[in-house]
């Protein structure tokens, strides 16, 4: 694969890019500098900069005047500070050509920032009763573009919009509404009062604030500041008309004082040497930005778990009020949740051979009927449902049994959904947990407050069973699942009770991922993080994190272990079958054993439906995005996202790298030691070039046209291809799954490396000292290094020619 000889041409003028920022005058370099000095000071989290200098209608007192003079310099962010240098420069260079540095360093210190500020606050403070706070040098723009409105408004009154003449001083006021509505965050009223300002100053209003010219020669003579400061515009120097600062080389045409090298023409003498060796640019250079990109992702993920960069949990949706109700699952509910236990514990018991006492936790017909007629005894309506799935030589049977209480206070349009699964994920006996559902199933029927219907689920699995309920609701099940005889609305939320230990529990353990990587609704989480640990003081753990002291070492490996299971995919709970149908859902497991009790959880399920209760409307204030490092403290997908963009783009690079590369003849290979004959040869060669005229390039140096053909079939192949791996995984028995997986890795490794070299041999042309008339050009190549520069051989490696592309 050949190198290009160089770049295309830039889309601007380096020389004139340098000569502008070269006659740029004092004191408006002076202003760059200080707007990024503060920006730098922003990244800092010791001291708050925006807070510190800002205008705060509240804060500005007499002690606090500082402000008024400050906020033009500090922003909200590298792009507010960038967008605001780029518009400001040519504005203010201008104005200080015309009047000086003196004059605009007395007025831009002075009355131009603090008039607009008096203005802003007076209307902000005492007449909107607001306290908005304002920042940024975007004042100063739209009061010089004020100012320039008037005096073109002098010259040229009126500009044309089809047959409607328009006055040219309402330029102004066009860009702020513009801004106002293009650019988020921005301070219409701030912009206007800039304006006013402006208009002030192009009218001569504001002359009596400009100081004497005889006071400024004086100041300039006792100082001496024209011989003193570079790039200093003096009372004298200046002139109206942009181009009118200090020049940069005498009438002579001689040339001025060599400055340093990084204000010399050296600087673009390297980028021109930088940009003429195509060896660096599209071999070295797209590794060291892909290295960069990758240390650059990796730091950024490292840097997840500070504070500076998450935030603390809150509640986006107001109509949740998590806590606040009574909750009243208690006392003689107890007694109803040891009855129903009983009943189900007599279903389960059998004798053996020896006469001991064993249990059958198989989801047998006889659990089931016992369910259905506990839940037909408490007035609900009941429904079951057969299913039958065969998947990699596994059979996957049972029957799920549901109820419905019907919303007193609703039109059966929404619902919420209460699961508990006989069997954990962890395939352990959920017997609590289904005693609970039970009770709390006829302690929910007695209250006439629900708005929304709710769905009592009782799957023989975790998985399987809420998999075929969820599918058949919503009129997707496959053929051998029985649909659904009895519905509700639409599921707005639901929740899954896993119990399986006798003894009291310590803390709950909330499972929220998703298939596929999908999470819920962060309110969602949240309201039971709010409800446990806040109502009623219970523990609560993510990710199997049991002893997370909130270090940055707990927060990092909670971030990870939420990374994997969500780039996995796979379920998690019975919660996960929900994600698909954009249906929020969180698991909540006992761990541990301490003093808490079954009627504590039923109290945390209560309030819990209670808060699903007062949904308007389906979750979707916060975010479905996120890392949670912590009970109370979540990474949102705005902070996350440029470090995975950062790693991703270093294949972007390479292949953007790779792509150019390939629009050009490879040049030859390294030849071998010449011997003495070759030697004599070569010089022959030489001497008669030296008297030959000059001949057309060799054709290796020439841009030639891709041929895309062979890439194209092979990337779709290959993407074809793809089937198969998936075809094998979903039909192959359960047994073979581990040999499966190794030999997919093993293939995914070796084959692509093997295809490379067998195309990059097959496929590069050789070239030989006699040139062709129709060289064959390589349009598929896996080689990333180029050949090496001759130091004998006649043929040169790198092309020399310089048109661009």
């Amino acid at each position: 694969m050949a190198t290009p000889a160089a770049l295309p041409p830039l889309p601007f003028n380096p020389s004139r890019v340098r000569s502008y920022v070269l006659r740029l005058p004092l004191f408006t370099r002076l202003v760059l500098l200080a707007i990024v000095v503060f920006w730098l000071l922003e990244l800092q989290t010791i001291w708050s900069v925006v807070q510190w200098g800002s205008v705060i209608p509240e804060e500005v007192g007499f002690g606090t005047m500082y402000r008024l003079n400050t906020y033009p310099f500090i922003h909200l962010g590298f792009f507010h500070a960038f967008l605001n240098i780029l518009a400001l420069t040519p504005l203010l260079e201008r104005f200080e050509a015309e009047h000086g540095t003196l004059t605009a360093v007395a007025l831009f210190i002075g009355p131009l920032s603090t008039l607009p500020a008096g203005i802003y606050i007076l209307i902000e403070k005492f007449v909107l009763h607001r306290n908005t706070a304002v920042v940024g040098s975007s004042i100063w723009v739209f009061l010089l573009l004020g100012s320039e409105a008037i005096r073109t408004f002098k010259s040229n009154p009126y500009f044309s919009l089809g047959s409607t003449k328009i006055p040219t001083w309402t330029s102004p006021l066009f860009a702020c509404a513009l801004v106002s509505i293009l650019v988020p965050n921005t301070s219409f009223l701030g912009h206007l009062c800039a304006i006013l300002v402006g208009y002030l100053l192009g009218l001569g209003v504001l002359k009596i604030f400009v100081p004497p010219e005889k006071v400024l020669r004086w100041i300039e003579g006792k100082l001496n500041l024209l011989g003193r400061l570079p790039h200093y515009v003096s009372v004298d120097q200046k002139t109206y008309g942009r181009y009118g600062v200090l020049p940069t080389t005498t009438t002579g045409g001689e040339r001025g004082t060599p400055m340093s090298f990084l204000g010399s023409s050296q600087r673009l003498a390297a980028i021109r040497k930088v940009r003429s060796n195509p060896h660096f640019l599209f071999v070295h250079l797209p590794h060291i930005l892909s290295f960069i990109c990758i240390v650059a992702g990796v730091v950024w993920l490292l840097l997840l778990p500070l504070n500076d960069y998450s935030r603390q949990t809150y509640i986006s949706e107001n109509a949740l009020l998590p806590g606040q109700v009574h909750a009243y699952f208690s006392g003689s509910e107890q007694h109803i949740f040891r009855g129903y236990k009983k009943e189900l514990e007599g279903v389960l018991e059998g004798q053996t051979a020896e006469g001991q006492e064993v249990w059958n936790d198989a989801f047998t017909p006889g659990v089931s009927d016992k369910i259905q007629s506990i839940l037909r005894a408490t007035g609900l309506k009941v429904a079951t449902q057969n299913y039958e799935y065969t998947s990699s030589g596994i059979t996957h049977q049972g029957q799920n049994v549901y109820a419905i209480i019907q919303a007193p206070r609703g039109d059966a349009t929404e619902a919420m959904v209460l699961v508990a699964a006989w069997k954990t994920v962890e395939n352990e006996l959920n017997l609590n947990g289904v005693t609970l559902a039970l009770t709390l199933a006829r302690y929910f029927k007695r209250w006439s407050l629900w708005s929304k219907d709710i769905i009592f689920l009782f799957p023989p699995d975790s998985k399987a069973g809420t998999q075929a309920w969820i599918d058949a609701y919503h009129d997707m099940q496959p053929a051998f699942v029985q649909p659904l005889p009895l519905k509700s609305g639409a599921l707005q939320g639901g929740l899954v009770i896993e119990y399986p230990f006798d003894h009291r529990f310590e803390s709950l353990h909330i499972l929220y991922d998703g298939v596929n990587g999908q999470l819920p609704n962060l309110d969602l989480f949240n309201t039971a993080i709010s409800i446990t640990g806040g109502q009623m003081g219970i523990g609560t753990n993510l990710q199997e994190m049991w002893d997370h002291d909130d270090s940055y070492e707990m927060r990092l490996q909670t971030i990870m272990r939420g990374m994997v299971k969500q780039g996995f995919g796979y379920a998690t709970g019975p919660h996960s079958s929900f994600m698909p149908y954009h249906i929020d859902a969180i698991t909540l497991q006992t761990k541990g054993e301490g003093w808490q009790d079954e009627m504590a959880l039923g109290r945390t399920v209560e309030s819990l439906c209670r808060s699903l209760n007062n949904l308007l409307e389906h979750l979707h204030q916060s975010f479905f995005f996120y890392l949670l490092m912590q009970t109370n403290r979540f990474v949102s997908i705005g902070t996350y996202l440029p470090s995975a963009m950062l790693i991703a783009g270093n294949f972007t690079i390479m292949a953007i790298a790779l792509w150019l590369r390939t629009g050009y003849y490879p040049g030859s290979q390294q030849a071998s030691k010449p011997t003495k004959e070759q030697v004599t040869t070569i010089a022959t060669k030489k001497h008669d070039d030296k008297q030959a005229p000059p001949a057309k390039a060799d054709a290796s140096n020439n841009i030639i046209e891709r041929q895309l053909a062979l890439p194209l079939t092979l990337v779709v192949s290959l993407h074809l291809l793809g089937l198969i791996p998936l075809y094998i995984f979903n039909n192959i028995p359960h047994q073979y799954y581990l040999t499966a997986t190794y030999t997919s890795i093993l293939a995914n490794f070796i084959l692509p490396l093997l295809l490379s070299a067998t195309l990059s041999h097959t496929l590069t042309p050789t070239h030989n000292n006699t040139t062709s008339s129709n060289p064959s050009p390589s349009s598929f190549s896996a080689s990333s290094s180029p050949p090496s520069q001759p130091s004998t051989s006649p043929s040169p490696s790198w092309s020399v020619s310089s048109a661009p592309r």
